[in-house]
């Protein structure tokens, strides 16, 4: 009979876990948290002295009958729940649903599912770790607090079933913000000359790039004119030649956030999809011949250290099959100078030796991807730095300034497993190498260019979560689920690998943002994660934060409530009368933002879309322009006799003509701007009276 009860969270673990662990020992799995808040309560507030109200969360009470059962008979209960303050808290829970207060019971962590570390962690069991608990405890109350005071009123205002989040509401201003940004941006006009030469003698070339200064700015077509006047004709001579040496640093191995990043770029994975994989990585394989293995170190992490045990291996591994001159210089290892939230190593193989190709045939093609992006990042970021070999020239001609520069890699060190998925191609150019102080320079031909400004990119879920993360908003494990949310609400969709906002989204944020700016504040939620970590760190008490942070919200939401009761957004006539009973058509909102409903409803049920008018004719038919939405909600203006006629823009038309081409100008923040970006039109846009 077995003597100690192991408790882990996952089913998964179970079998992994059990191997190490002889006839002594019973695992099971507690499948996740076992106690919450309740559903239908707040459960979290000032008349019971902030205490939360925990009760069993629905469907677990069999899971729980059969680990009291075995409680029951073991000597001693080893509490394995995941290495983070989610897995401390559900430990916590596990002692107070189990009634374990009066049976040995002992908290146990590992970062990685093998022999050597299970063993290890029950040589270093503990107690449980109360300030990761009430750290975890805090999170918990605080997003339960602003998502059951303030979604209620986003129903009141909006009609249907939206939420608000702590994080997800801050994720989706950021989204908003940039695409406020992106709709109000002006291209600025500017030119590029690049010059192809060449050396006397040789028939090849490259490209030299004209370099701008205060005295010569390439801003439109006279100011490149005027200087291609000079340059025509003109001898171009070599001001200097430099040859050089580059070193290109190893990689840090991955964290939560930068394997997200990288999966979504290299792999095309969603962060969801990322998470999800590497915890079965995590979890454990079926390998042929050694049965369940964990693969991988623990997935949620913001730390780039790795064991002492793991650098031994991963030098050796690089030794024996690389050499030892692909071994890093510890001087060139990366630095990890950020401030992290716990003891954890970073992502990594838990057996370096087990190379991805060599368990291929035993993994989903998914997980194949995902190791071997975390297989060939560890072992890079341990590897020698690659040397480049560099050139660079410096040019005249007729008082103008040229450049030319090429790079050639040397000594491929770490690139020889690893290339970053963005990582720019080097150029190199054999010319470059021949040239000196002395060599006749013939110009082939000179390029002039005409080129936009662009604005900031649209959010990918990689760079997304990137800012998220530089922002100090939310932390790795809340990443994947903050975006996997404003996406299921609609508030965001994906087309292609950009994010865009939705009406409904627009809609939303505005309400938190003049409702609840604190909520939505980036600075003040960086905040308050900051103060999470110091109830880990045992400096603020939990209750406190709670106490300080529920009376604003609770005055907030009572404001907000006295002023949407007087907005009847649903009660709004759309102007027609349905065509089936003849009735006013009302305006409301719905999952995928406004429609036309008609106002016999139950008797009729007559819907239809509704586009909205904005009183500007089609510049193509004549006909009304509309503010219409993509299939997944992107908003745009197009014409309302589609698909008779096709016109489209994203920006919303001023019913304004260029006086330079002719085509529209939309309007972008205070500018008209012409919609054919070639013509580059501007003006500024009048104030209405």
């Amino acid at each position: 009979m077995a003597k100690y009860l192991v408790i882990v969270e996952s089913p998964n673990k179970v079998k992994t876990v059990g191997k190490f662990l002889g006839t002594n020992y019973k695992v099971m799995a507690s499948q996740g948290h076992v106690r919450d808040l309740p559903k239908s309560s707040l459960g979290i507030g000032p008349e019971t002295n902030y205490e939360p109200h925990y009760i069993t969360i629905r469907g677990k009470g069999d899971i729980l009958a059969a680990l009291r059962k075995e409680v029951k008979k073991a000597d001693k209960v080893y509490l394995a729940t995941d290495p983070d303050r989610e897995g401390e808290a559900i430990s916590w829970h596990l002692i107070a649903a189990l009634k374990l207060e009066n049976k040995p019971t002992y908290r146990i962590t590992f970062n990685e599912i093998t022999k050597n570390a299970v063993k290890e962690s029950l040589k270093n069991a503990r107690e449980i770790d109360m300030n990761l608990v009430d750290a975890q405890q805090a999170r918990r109350c605080l997003d339960r607090m602003v998502g059951y005071r303030i979604s209620p009123v986003l129903w009141a205002k909006v009609k249907r079933g939206l939420s608000a989040g702590r994080v997800q509401s801050v994720a989706l201003r950021i989204v908003c913000d940039r695409e406020e940004e992106i709709g109000n941006f002006i291209p600025e006009e500017y030119w590029t000359i690049d010059a192809t030469i060449g050396v006397e003698g040789s028939k090849k070339t490259v490209a030299a790039k004209y370099v701008a200064s205060d005295e010569h700015e390439l801003k439109n077509k006279e100011s490149v004119d005027a200087v291609m006047m000079q340059l025509q004709g003109s001898k171009m001579t070599i001001v200097d030649v430099k040859h050089g040496e580059r070193n290109k640093k190893m990689p840090l191995p991955f964290t939560t956030s930068t394997l997200q990043q990288e999966a979504s770029k290299a792999l095309n994975f969603s962060t969801q999809k990322t998470m999800r994989v590497a915890q079965q990585l995590y979890e454990g394989v079926e390998l042929k011949g050694q049965g369940t293995v964990g693969l991988i170190s623990y997935l949620r992490t913001d730390s780039t250290r790795i064991s002492d045990e793991a650098e031994k291996m991963v030098t050796e591994y690089i030794r024996e099959n690389y050499g030892e001159s692909f071994v890093a210089n510890k001087n060139d290892l990366p630095k990890n100078n950020k401030k992290i939230q716990d003891a954890h190593e970073a992502i990594r193989p838990t057996d370096v030796n087990r190379s991805p190709m060599a368990i291929k045939d035993d993994l989903t093609k998914e997980q194949f991807k995902l190791y071997q992006l975390i297989w060939k990042r560890f072992v890079a970021s341990r590897m020698a730095v690659a040397v480049y070999d560099t050139v660079s020239v410096k040019l005249e001609c007729a008082g103008h300034k040229f450049s030319a520069s090429s790079s050639k890699l040397r000594f491929d060190g770490f690139m020889s497993v690893y290339v970053d998925s963005d990582e720019e191609k080097e150029e190199h150019n054999a010319v470059l190498n021949t040239i000196t102080k002395d060599s006749k320079i013939v110009v082939d031909e000179l390029h002039p260019a005409q080129h936009f400004t662009q604005p900031a990119p649209h959010y990918t879920e990689a760079s997304l979560v990137h800012a998220m993360e530089e922002l100090g908003i939310g932390r790795p494990s809340t990443y994947a689920t903050t975006i996997t949310t404003i996406l299921a609400r609609r508030y965001v969709v994906k087309e292609g690998k950009n994010i865009f906002v939705t009406e409904l989204g627009e809609v939303v944020n505005n309400i938190m943002l003049d409702a609840f700016p604190q909520i939505v504040d980036v600075d003040f939620t960086a905040n308050m994660e900051m103060l999470l970590d110091s109830v880990e760190a045992g400096s603020v008490k939990w209750k406190t934060i709670l106490e300080n942070f529920y009376p604003d919200l609770d005055e907030a939401v009572n404001a907000a409530e006295e002023e949407i009761e007087k907005i009847e957004i649903n009660e709004e006539l759309s102007g027609e009368n349905c065509e089936m009973c003849g009735r006013p058509m009302y305006i409301k909102y719905g999952p995928h933002g406004r429609f036309q409903a008609c106002s016999g409803f139950p008797e009729c049920r007559n819907a239809k879309p509704y586009y909205e008018k904005i009183g500007v004719a089609c510049p193509q038919c004549g006909q009304d322009i509309v503010i219409k939405a993509t299939r997944k909600g992107r908003r745009y203006y197009g014409c309302i006799d589609n698909p008779n006629c096709d016109f489209m823009v994203w920006q919303k038309p001023s019913g304004k003509n260029c006086p330079r081409c002719g085509k529209s100008l939309l309007i972008k923040g205070n500018k008209l701007v012409c919609m054919d970006t070639e013509c580059g039109y501007t003006e500024d846009k009048k104030s209405e009276v």
